[in-house]
């Protein structure tokens, strides 16, 4: 018995190990390699973590790695690097311009533009940048990923629009969203009557690149309206090519990160007996009812999206279609929206005239539960029942009869 435990003991002592590994803080500098020059702002990722920093204004970083980590560097108009920490003391990166960004094609209010054209300020960003996951609302394709572009949530209930400001607000009394142009056309800040959100008629899996202008010289075109700065939608086009089919499938659950730490009907009835008062002491209840879990609910979300992209009689077609339902966390919240898109963008006089032709139809079902059950939850006494048992319809209240 003895020989059999060692022998148990040597197995474990082989198999059973600790990998030790002492993180170190390393400095490195970076530099463009044409010029020598420091690069600010450039973001310093770890591979595969959320540990990051960013270059100062003479191009320094400072970072805490571990042995064997690759260190991501990348900067808007230069290629990414991916170096690998192996000890060394300090990094000396060498960043080199990425030619093939300079080459993109912006869309802009009066035409196209090569980007290295381009005198204003604009910022392009296309399908494959685009944020994943479940996105119910466009704008939430480029949360926080332009620089002066902030996209804040609102209440949380699923389709709600999201405040859109580009480089700050511009009035303190008067509207600072930006103008939105879906594929040429400017849409009405203020959506179809009944709305969550005037974006909600675009099904996000129908974008294929969104253009940012930010400032005068880029949305002049627009006028007054292009005061806050031009949003610019392209959808997908057609393709001269032979037919394909494609399908996608999302399947979503929200719940709420937490809940708001209130007494518990013991704490409560307690709390109240020691006041003193018998006519607040009688109205008690002999329930334990948590009401924050009453109003919030595990919800869960399904979209379904399908297109047929190809060539036919020599025209050019996409046609799409997307189904989508969505429940709120706080009950009776509800988002369900149906779009049928049709695109066709034939070439007549030997590729001299365009032509584009758009058809959109959408069908949204918006269930808006009411917000003051929020608040209502907290302080709502935690002894009385959600039904009071009766066949006749009530609701409890406070009643202070001084």
């Amino acid at each position: 018995m003895k020989k059999k435990t060692n022998l148990l003991l040597l197995f474990c002592a082989l198999f059973f190990a600790f990998n030790l590994h002492a993180q170190t803080s390393v400095d490195g500098k970076v530099t463009d390699i044409d010029s020598s020059d420091p690069i600010a702002g450039v973001n310093v990722v770890v591979k595969g973590t959320s540990t990051g920093t960013a270059s100062d204004f003479d191009g320094n970083f400072s970072i805490s790695v571990n042995q064997g980590d690759v260190l991501v560097f990348s900067y808007v108009g230069y290629s990414t690097q991916e170096i690998t920490y192996n000890g060394q003391l300090s990094l000396s990166i060498s960043m080199s311009e990425d030619a093939s960004q300079l080459e993109e094609v912006l869309l802009i209010g009066y035409g196209t533009v090569k980007k290295e054209d381009l005198t204003g300020a604009a910022d392009l960003i296309t399908s494959d940048d685009f944020n994943k996951g479940s996105v119910l609302s466009p704008e939430q394709l480029i949360s926080g990923k332009l620089a002066g572009v902030s996209v804040t949530s609102g209440s949380g209930a699923p389709g709600d629009g999201q405040a859109i400001r580009i480089r700050g607000l511009g009035s303190l009394s008067l509207t600072n969203s930006p103008l939105i142009v879906v594929d040429g056309v400017p849409l009405n800040d203020g959506g179809v009557g009944g709305s969550r959100n005037a974006l909600n008629s675009i099904n996000p899996a129908d974008i294929e690149s969104m253009t940012v202008l930010k400032d005068a010289s880029a949305t002049a075109i627009y006028g007054s309206r292009g005061a806050n700065g031009v949003i610019l939608i392209s959808t997908f086009k057609g393709k001269d090519s032979d037919f394909k089919f494609s399908f996608t499938s999302k399947f979503s659950t929200y719940s709420p990160i937490d809940k708001v730490d209130v007494l518990t009907a013991a704490e409560f009835t307690e709390m109240i007996t020691s006041l003193g008062d018998q006519a607040y002491v009688d109205n008690l209840g002999s329930n334990n009812t948590d009401w924050q879990d009453v109003i919030y609910q595990k919800a869960l979300g399904k979209e379904y999206n399908y297109s047929i992209t190809g060539n036919k009689y020599g025209i050019p077609m996409r046609f799409s279609l997307g189904l989508g339902e969505h429940d709120g966390v706080l009950l009776g919240d509800k988002f369900n929206r149906n779009t049928i898109s049709l695109n066709l963008n034939p070439s007549y006089l030997e590729d001299k005239l365009d032509i584009d032709f758009n058809f959109r139809y959408m069908d949204t079902q918006n269930d808006f539960a009411d917000r003051g059950a929020i608040g209502n939850a907290v302080r709502f006494d935690p002894t009385k029942p959600v039904f009071n048992g009766s066949q006749y319809a009530g609701y409890y209240a406070w009643i202070d009869p001084a």
